[in-house]
């Protein structure tokens, strides 16, 4: 006897969902359109697998996603394997193992879902679905633009509004704290006050970098503004040219996409553990959490790389609902060629399994708004 409770079969592990329909028809839908989007501006797809041997999976780009992994044994070998929670590391492993000598740029699409071990910023969900693009070989603001604008068009495909790129650049917070000669623990203090937004702290531990730290954080907000206040200040030769790139980038973006709105926070560094140049998240008015975001790593042979991921989930809640295939319900006896035409038209057909006297119940039990009479869908309402 046990005073447990009995098991229910629709219950999941927190952070796990069904989707049902018509939420799941309407995600696939709405990565298939990203993909087709990629596809035209020459991205090829690949498919890493969900799974991968953790020394493989955890290297290079990936050590910095080592937290979020979830880690089980191959019965098989008895070695460690992990559960992706990111795809960007396993493009990274196939640029550089499989794909060495294709022609660079290498330009690469994915799509498809990834594991968490816990919400990430803040979210709840632990299976996430990602799409995204990766460009390998150029260092080029031009190239950091080409993601960008594919981002944007994609997001314009699926009519979201509000849209907007919020630019960082996480090498120069570290390029002004090595200059300013930290040691450790006032390096940490100084990292998490900047995180935090924290002024007061900052001008506390920031010695003679205190006042560009204290202007770098009041910097932040629409990219032309941002830049100015960062050309003004008087920067080491590091960040200095790190600023440089930064500036070339929104150029580069603004010539490839007229009135992009674009922003830039130069000492936002949270989140970017193997980003090397510019980083981009994207925003939608009203939606809290990000649509997507990227930036400029190394592959895993230390080849220059770029790369934006998209989450179809989160862009699907601030777009118009994508548009349902129609039902038709098709009565017992309808000829297969009335039914073919049907579906080479858009519409979706339901048919019927057998003979029914009611048809028109069954094709509202059904959901269907139309049905099949003398071979032309009719309004079931009207039957």
């Amino acid at each position: 006897m046990t005073d447990d409770p009995p098991f229910n079969p629709a219950l999941l592990p927190a952070g796990f969902v069904d989707r049902l329909p018509p939420e799941a028809e309407a995600e696939a839908a709405g990565v298939e359109t990203l993909m087709r989007v990629f596809a035209a501006h020459g991205y090829d797809r690949v498919t890493p697998p969900l799974l991968e041997f953790e020394e493989t999976l955890l290297s290079g780009a990936g050590s910095a996603v080592a937290e979020q992994t979830f880690r089980l044994m191959d019965p098989d070998t008895r070695r460690m394997m992990a559960l992706r929670p990111d795809m960007t590391p396993q493009i990274a492993r196939i640029a550089a193992t499989r794909l060495p000598d294709v022609p660079r740029p290498l330009r690469l699409a994915y799509a498809g879902p990834c594991v968490l071990m816990g919400g990430n910023r803040g979210e709840d969900d632990r299976q996430i679905s990602q799409a995204g693009v990766e460009l390998i070989g150029p260092d080029r603001p031009e190239a950091d633009a080409e993601i960008i604008a594919i981002a944007a068009e994609c997001l314009a495909t699926l009519r979201v509004g509000g849209v907007s790129f919020d630019l960082t650049m996480p090498a120069l917070t570290t390029a002004l704290l090595d200059a300013g000669g930290f040691d450790a623990h006032v390096r940490g203090t100084l990292m998490r006050a900047l995180d935090r937004k924290d002024a007061a702290a900052v001008a506390r531990h920031g010695g003679v970098l205190a006042d560009v730290l204290i202007r770098l954080l009041h910097a932040a907000g629409p990219a032309h503004g941002a830049l100015a206040e960062l050309a003004a200040v008087d920067l080491p030769p590091a960040a200095r040219a790190l600023s440089a790139r930064l500036a070339a980038t929104v150029a580069a973006i603004e010539a490839r996409v007229p009135g992009i709105r674009l922003t830039v926070d130069p000492v936002e560094f949270r989140g970017w553990q193997y980003h090397t140049g510019v980083c981009v998240s994207v925003y939608a008015a009203g939606q809290r959490e990000e649509l997507g975001r990227g930036g400029r790593y190394l592959s895993n042979d230390d080849e220059p790389a770029c790369g934006l991921t998209l989450r179809p989930d989160i862009i699907l809640r601030a777009a118009p609902a994508l548009p349902c295939r129609t039902r038709v319900f098709l009565p017992w006896g309808t000829p297969a060629e009335v039914g073919a035409a049907l579906r080479a038209a858009g519409y979706a057909t339901v048919s019927a399994l057998g003979h029914d006297d009611d048809a028109r119940a069954q094709a509202v039990l059904l959901s269907c708004p139309l049905m099949v009479v003398d071979g032309q869908p009719v309004p079931v309402d009207g039957v």
